[in-house]
């Protein structure tokens, strides 16, 4: 009861701040019962004026909110399928900008969390030099066997975890009566929503598993020669500390400083695009939060990706998928992509390939019409998905966030580049990989793996045999004596027979049939 009232309060204040700031006029009363709209409008007196437009209101009340509302609106931009792809763009300029707490408290934890003296740890900690919703970073210096090193401590926030654990209930509590009252929009599963968003963060908290990517992203990339990535400490690398080693470089919104170090924008931009797609295509595991402020460029002009709390994974079904839909659109065969939908089970199929071929030619006629530099691949992969909708294509949370990281991409490489051509920029990466993938090479070797498992179920086969023997004779034994309860089992169903409890028959007679099952597992 007390805490459905502590729920029930912070929510009231969450309310508050949204209607104060402005943030309820994004909601659409058509789409609301009578009540609701009644309950929007008498809201809404309470509006500031001149609170803004568009999700100016909104930012603006989730900064006001703190942190864990912050995180939710950064949530919510990776989900143009539930929040609509105009909002989800403008919950990107959500800035995860919070004050730093004090240095000593930084190293408090990094002293705990390491178990040793900050003095026996690094040979200077600074001041915080920048600060998030979950954690902020140092810079410090390290005694190596090379020498000194200079290197990058970020620190999880003090209570950050308590924090989040309450506001996450308030929020389960806000979805669960959203979901009475408004029985419509149970389609935006709004309670999965909210738990999707504490699995996310709770991965993004523990430091340890940000260590982790890192050193995948870095084994995956090693022989790229235009993308780098950090180095971890593992030593210095606890769950709220980790420790890498520091970059140097430039950031990618910093125009004027890349040209003035005399870098080239044109084949930098280039990189963006293609070392993305190297890592979604080739690896199936690449960096999910690209925004100018987590890229940088060295000075030997190599892409620099920092800040892997959020990473997209694609198994070989998607990345096939991926890869092909672009192709597809590339060469202007829109059958074949339109098959392939079909081929990975998106589109249910019954539904016409030959219907949604044409509504796929209906997006890729036009930017076919138009001249290279002003082709938008998130735009195109937006409208791909906003025609697969209607043929019932399901969400697939991969793919979605393929999508949000796409148009992020766009964005920086067209800053560094406007006039970028961003079909010839893909097609060598994409082509490669289907080549070699789907081509007569990447065939001999499906073959060839193909082989080796039927290999081993071919070796396993007497033992199959053996188990297969094992049952029969239990079968055997079975009709031939039936199946023996003990006394009390027999007991029990003739007292519930007398009494006429037909329910008491069928769950002993249940028990007893899964005891027999059980004993034929235990035979096989």
């Amino acid at each position: 009861m007390i805490g459905s009232l502590v729920h029930l309060i912070r929510n009231l204040r969450a309310g508050f701040v949204l209607a104060r700031e402005g943030a309820l006029a994004l909601i659409d009363p058509s789409a609301l019962p009578p009540a609701a709209r009644f309950g929007l409008r008498m809201a809404r007196l309470i509006e500031r004026p001149q609170a803004g437009d568009g999700a100016a209101r909104l930012s603006k009340a989730l900064t006001r909110l703190g942190p864990s509302y912050v995180k939710f609106g950064q949530f919510l931009a990776t989900r143009p399928d539930i929040v609509g792809v105009a909002a989800a763009r403008d919950l990107e300029r959500l800035q995860d900008r919070m004050p730093p707490f004090p240095r000593a408290e930084a190293v408090r934890m990094v002293e705990v969390a390491l178990g040793r003296p900050i003095d026996e740890l690094f040979l200077e900690f600074s001041e915080p030099i920048a600060a998030a919703s979950i954690a902020q970073v140092h810079k410090a210096r390290i005694r190596t066997a090379e020498g000194e090193e200079i290197i990058a401590v970020k620190v999880v926030r003090p209570g950050v975890r308590e924090g989040f654990a309450r506001d996450l209930q308030a929020m389960r509590a806000a979805a669960r009566l959203f979901e009475r009252v408004v029985p419509d929009a149970r389609r935006l599963k709004p309670l999965e929503i909210v738990e999707a968003l504490a699995r996310s963060v709770a991965v993004e908290m523990d430091l340890r598993l940000e260590a982790a990517a890192v050193s995948e992203l870095a084994e995956n990339t090693k022989d790229d020669p235009d993308f780098r990535v950090p180095k971890p400490e593992w030593d210095l690398t606890a769950r709220d500390v980790l420790t890498t080693t520091w970059i140097d470089g430039i950031r990618l919104n910093d125009l004027a400083g890349i040209e003035a170090a005399g870098l080239d924008r044109v084949a930098l931009g280039r990189t963006v695009i293609q070392s993305f797609l190297r890592h979604a295509i080739r690896d199936g595991y690449f960096h999910a939060d690209m925004h100018p402020g987590n890229l940088f460029v060295d000075a030997e002009g190599r892409l620099v990706a920092v800040d892997f709390g959020i990473m997209g994974r694609l198994g070989m079904k998607e990345r096939r998928f991926l890869a092909e839909i672009l192709l597809g659109f590339i060469r202007r065969d829109y059958l074949r992509v339109a098959q392939v939908h079909f081929e990975a089970g998106y589109v249910p199929p019954y539904h016409s390939v030959e219907d949604f071929a044409q509504a796929i030619r209906a997006i890729g006629e036009p930017i076919h019409d138009r001249r290279a530099d002003e082709i938008s691949m998130a735009k195109l992969l937006t409208l791909l998905f906003e025609i697969t909708a209607l043929f019932d294509m399901a969400t697939r949370i991969e793919l979605v966030m393929l999508q949000k990281t796409m148009v992020v991409v766009e964005g920086v490489a067209r800053n560094l580049d406007p006039k970028l051509d961003m079909w010839t920029t893909s097609e060598p990466v994409v082509r490669d990989w289907i080549e070699r993938n789907l081509g007569p090479l990447g065939r001999v070797e499906q073959a060839g793996k193909g082989l080796w498992t039927l290999a081993g179920v071919i070796g396993d086969l007497p033992e199959l045999a053996l188990r297969a023997e094992r049952v029969l004779n239990q079968l055997e034994d079975v009709t031939a004596r039936g199946v023996a309860l003990d006394q009390d089992s027999v007991a029990a169903i003739g007292r519930a027979e007398a009494r006429g409890n037909r329910w008491g028959v069928a769950a002993l007679w249940i028990i007893a049939a899964s005891l027999m099952i059980m004993m034929f597992r235990g035979f096989a």
